[in-house]
């Protein structure tokens, strides 16, 4: 089977001067379709760089990046939108909702990129408002929200138009144990259903969700 992502010495470091600071080191990793894998390791491991890496985010790196066997790390920026919009959907750590937009506005986002007609579009976003159990919240801008709230809302972003590669940053970070289980749950669902998933967390419990566990260490996989 064809890898969906392979990665090949891929390395990320800041320059000062003379010296380099490396935040990742010769990452050769493979990403099966349908594969669930969780990102583990110390903190200032690398964890969330290579996440963001992966969803195309952060160009400034060396090294190989292959996508359904298209070279990532040749293409121009305005390309790699487009694949990202095509086949992604990222949970932020620190949510990325817009601020100037409601609830309901930022749920609809993800689905204009794909060019879904507007009643649709009202209808797969009234069914994850409720799937969330934020309608009431749907009028609301994000700074109305708690911490634990504007995450629910940018994890229902992430999987409303059913991308085909889910990356999350400790998507259960601002949640309390019950919202938390409710959202892996659902990763384990849509992995069930093909999605892949790759997530980074300092949950072990969390990790188990996953099939298999990547562990960075001062930005080496162990």
């Amino acid at each position: 089977m064809t890898p969906l992502v392979r990665l090949r010495n891929v390395e990320k470091y800041f320059e000062h001067g003379v010296s380099r600071t490396y935040v990742l080191r010769q990452i050769s990793v493979d990403i099966q379709p349908g594969e669930f894998i969780s990102i583990m390791g110390p903190s200032g491991a690398g964890k969330s760089t290579l996440l963001h890496i992966l969803g195309m985010h952060d160009m400034a790196w060396r090294g190989e990046y292959w996508l359904m066997d298209r070279p990532i790390h040749t293409m121009n920026k305005k390309d790699r939108m487009e694949l990202y919009k095509a086949h992604f959907g990222f949970v932020f750590q620190s949510y990325h909702l817009l601020d100037n937009l409601t609830v309901y506005e930022n749920l609809e986002v993800p689905l204009t990129y794909r060019n879904i007609k507007r009643a649709e579009r009202e209808s797969i976003v009234a069914d994850v408002l409720d799937r969330f159990q934020i309608v009431g919240k749907k009028d609301l801008f994000p700074n109305q929200l708690s911490g634990g709230q504007q995450q629910l809302v940018a994890v229902a972003r992430a999987v409303i138009s059913s991308p085909q590669i889910i990356l999350a940053d400790e998507p259960t970070g601002n949640l309390h144990s019950g919202q938390g289980e409710d959202i892996m749950q659902l990763f384990k669902k849509l992995n069930s259903e093909g999605t892949t998933i790759v997530q980074v967390t300092h949950n072990e419990k969390n990790a188990t969700y996953g099939n298999r566990v990547i562990n960075l260490r001062d930005g080496w996989v162990e």
